[in-house]
């Protein structure tokens, strides 16, 4: 009976002990995290106060605070990602020069190359490079060509750069293609500006060819 007491006693002291070190524990965190809010907070208004950064962002410290956590995410620096994050009809974006940054500075691949080949039409770029790990294996992106920006609309909308700039717009369409689908986790599900410009132009088309069309109707159905 002794013995038993005894072990019970053992057991409440080692639980009580895993229970104070638990809750120290935890008190460290919460202080650790409150510290390091902290911090990024005061890094946020001085970036804030800075005229290197885009309006948008100057005296905006919430959406500083935000980028300064992006940045640690894809592990740049707080400045690329301020310099290359844009609203486009309230949806964030990265430019397309900072998303072929990010393939090539995150250490997975090799700097990206681009193929092109044919000519009108048919001119086309694919992106492509080598995981650093495996560099005899060349992985590549979907091909795009003259003939899809046509069909996707994007050569048509008003002040489309694939009118005076195809070859570097292929560039920039078949590289952020590659990176959506070889590390969508770096673009934290984002398009480029590019593609969501590019999106919008499509969809207004689109209405106003259905508000064109309802008219129609109406006055057809007036006619009868």
């Amino acid at each position: 009976m002794a013995e038993q007491k005894e072990e019970k006693q053992t057991a409440l002291e080692k639980a009580t002990q895993e229970n104070t070190q638990l809750k120290q524990m935890l008190e460290a965190n919460k202080t650790a995290d409150q510290k390091a809010f902290e911090l990024v907070q005061r890094e946020a208004k001085a970036l804030a106060s800075s005229q290197l950064i885009p309006k948008n962002f100057q005296n905006n410290i919430p959406d500083c605070i935000i980028a300064i956590e992006m940045a640690k995410r894809i592990g740049a620096a707080p400045l690329a990602v301020l310099q290359n994050i844009y609203i486009v009809h309230g949806k964030p974006s990265w430019s397309s020069q900072f998303m072929i940054a990010i393939v090539n500075t995150c250490g997975r691949f090799n700097p990206l190359k681009f193929h092109y080949e044919g000519q009108g039409d048919q001119a086309s770029c694919v992106a492509y490079t080598s995981y650093k790990d495996e560099p005899e294996k060349n992985i590549k992106g979907p091909k795009v060509t003259i003939n899809m920006a046509k069909k996707e609309g994007w050569m048509s909308k008003n002040g489309s750069k694939w009118q005076t700039m195809p070859e570097l717009m292929l560039s920039y369409r078949s590289a952020t293609f590659f990176a959506r689908m070889y590390c969508p986790d770096l673009l934290m599900g984002m398009r480029s500006m590019d593609e969501l410009q590019d999106i919008k132009a499509n969809e207004e088309k689109e209405e106003q060819t259905t508000v064109k069309s309802d008219l129609f109707d109406e006055f057809e159905v007036d006619d009868k």
